[in-house]
C-alpha cells in the first residue's frame, strides 16, 4: 500500500545503525546554484504527471538546474541505494515513519544549516507537520503535502439500508457494518458493510488507533502498547466484528477483490459500503468511478471529544547523504515545500492536504465539501500521527504481525499477555535501532 511503510525491519535497522556523516560545508548566501539533481519519488501514472508538471515549473524558474526525475521509487529501493552509495540527490518518501531512521542514521542530511542560511521559518508549517519532520532535534526532512484519514461511505447503499448518515461511534460503526452486509444463502459475503481485517487496503493499526486514542510510545521511547487500554478496546471491537462475519469468509471475500489503486477498488465498485482511507481517494474515485455516489466523514470514535479527529501522515523529502549536488537538491526541496503556488498546484492535482499555513489559506486551493472534511480532520486538536523512532516503522510492523494473528484467532485469548509480548519485542527492536 502506497501510504504504508513496508520496509523489512532488518533493512531498516541496518541503515539506522550506520554512523551518521557530517554535512559538507554549505555555500554562502546568494551563491549561484547550478547543475543536475536526481529526484526519486514514489508516485506513478496520473500522480507522477502532477509531480512532473511542478518540477517543470521549478526548472523554468531555475534554468541553471536540471532535474532528472525517477518515479515509482519506494522507501526500500531508496534505503538500499543510499546504503550502496548510489542514492538520489533528493528522495521523496510516502510516510513519516522513515524520518526517525533516516535522521538518526544520517541517510538524509541535516537540513538545519540550509534552513538557517536561507531564513526559512518553520512557523510556516502546522505544529504536527513540524513534529513529524524531525527526530530528537534533528531535522533531516521537509514536508510535501499531508494525508488525513477518514471514513468513506456509499450513499446509495446507505439509503437502501435505511441508514441516515455515517456512524460516529464504534458501536454505530459495527451496527451499520452488519446492516449493510449482504450474504448468499450459504453465508458467503456478497457485499460487506465494512471489511475489518487488518492488512486490507488502508486498514492498519496506525490508521485505526486515533479512533480510540491509542498510544504507541512512552515519553522514554519504550513501547506503550501493552499498557494502554485503548488498544485492548480497539482490538476487542475489531475481533468482535471479524467473528460476526467469520474470518474464513472475510478472507475468501477479500481474495476476490481488486487492487487498491486500480479502477477495481472494492469501495469504488460498491463491494464495500464503508472504507477507511485518505483524502487522496477522492481524486481516484472521481477519476476512476465517476458515477459513484459517496460521502466522507471523520472516523467513528470511542468518545465524543475524539470524533472529528483522525490519523495524519505525509510525504517527506530530504537530501541523501550520497547527493552529488546538495545545493541544487536543497533549492528543489525549498521550492516544493515552501512555494505556495507550487504546493497549491500539487494539492489540487493530487488531492493531498497542503502542508503550509499559507497554502491552506490560499484562495486558489480547491476546497470542495469532501476535501474540506479532511482538512478539518487534519486541523482537529486530537488528530495524531505515529511517532518517529530510530528503528523506523519496525515497531508498527511488530504490532501489525500480532494483529494479524489476533484477528485470525492464532494469538489465543490472552490479549494482555499477547500485548505484553509485543512490548517486549518492540523494546528490543528500539534498543537495536538506537
Amino acid at each position: 500500500m502506497r501510504r504504508l511503510v513496508v520496509l523489512a525491519a532488518a533493512v531498516a535497522l541496518t541503515a539506522a545503525c550506520t554512523p551518521a556523516p557530517k554535512n559538507k560545508p554549505i555555500a554562502d548566501p546568494g551563491a549561484d546554484v547550478s547543475g543536475t539533481v536526481e529526484f526519486w519519488h514514489f508516485f506513478t501514472d496520473r500522480e507522477a504527471e502532477a509531480i512532473d508538471s511542478v518540477v517543470a515549473d521549478f526548472q523554468a524558474a531555475h534554468p541553471k538546474i536540471k532535474v532528472v526525475v525517477k518515479s515509482g521509487q519506494d522507501d526500500s529501493k531508496m534505503t538500499q541505494a543510499i546504503g550502496g552509495g548510489q542514492g538520489p540527490d533528493v528522495g521523496l518518501s510516502y510516510s513519516t515513519d522513515i524520518v526517525g531512521q533516516f535522521c538518526s542514521s544520517g541517510a538524509w542530511l541535516d537540513l538545519a544549516p540550509y534552513i538557517a542560511r536561507d531564513k526559512v521559518s518553520m512557523d510556516a508549517f502546522p505544529q504536527t507537520v513540524q513534529q513529524y519532520t524531525e527526530f530528537k532535534g534533528k531535522r533531516c526532512a521537509m514536508p510535501v503535502l499531508a494525508d488525513a484519514y477518514g471514513l468513506y461511505y456509499n450513499k446509495k447503499l446507505f439509503a437502501e439500508a435505511g441508514i441516515a448518515g455515517p456512524p460516529k461511534t464504534l458501536e454505530e460503526f459495527a451496527e451499520d457494518a452488519k446492516k449493510l452486509t449482504k450474504r448468499s444463502a450459504d453465508g458467503t459475503i456478497q457485499t460487506a458493510g465494512f471489511l475489518p481485517l487488518f492488512g486490507f487496503y488502508e486498514n492498519a493499526p496506525s490508521h485505526f488507533g486515533p479512533m480510540v486514542g491509542g498510544q504507541w510510545l512512552k515519553a522514554d521511547g519504550s513501547s506503550a502498547i501493552g499498557g494502554d487500554p485503548a488498544w485492548q478496546q480497539l482490538l476487542k471491537w475489531q475481533k468482535g466484528l471479524v467473528d460476526w462475519f467469520g474470518y474464513d469468509k472475510l478472507e475468501a471475500f477479500r481474495s476476490a477483490l481488486g487492487d487498491e489503486y486500480s479502477d477495481a477498488n472494492a469501495f469504488q465498485k460498491g463491494q464495500i459500503a464503508m472504507a477507511i482511507d485518505g483524502e487522496y481517494r477522492i481524486a481516484f474515485a472521481k477519476d476512476q468511478s465517476p458515477d459513484l455516489e459517496f460521502g466522507v466523514a471523520p472516523m467513528p470514535a470511542s468518545t465524543s471529544d475524539r470524533y472529528g479527529s483522525g490519523y495524519v501522515t505525509g510525504n517527506v523529502i530530504g537530501i541523501s547523504k550520497t547527493a552529488r549536488n546538495p545545493e541544487a537538491a536543497w533549492e528543489l526541496i525549498k521550492y516544493l515545500t515552501t512555494d505556495t503556488k507550487a504546493i497549491v498546484k500539487l494539492s489540487n492535482s493530487l488531492k493531498n492536504i497542503p502542508s503550509t499555513k499559507d497554502a491552506l489559506a490560499s484562495p486558489d486551493l480547491k476546497m470542495d465539501p469532501e476535501f474540506k472534511t479532511f482538512v478539518d480532520i487534519f486541523n482537529h486538536p486530537k488528530t495524531s500521527t505515529t511517532p518517529p523512532s530510530s528503528a523506523g516503522p519496525a515497531y508498527q510492523e511488530t504490532f501489525q504481525t500480532f494483529c494479524d494473528s489476533w484477528q485470525s484467532g492464532k494469538a489465543g485469548g490472552d490479549l494482555n499477555g499477547g500485548l505484553a509480548g509485543v512490548d517486549k519485542q518492540i523494546n528490543s527492536l528500539l534498543q537495536l535501532g538506537g
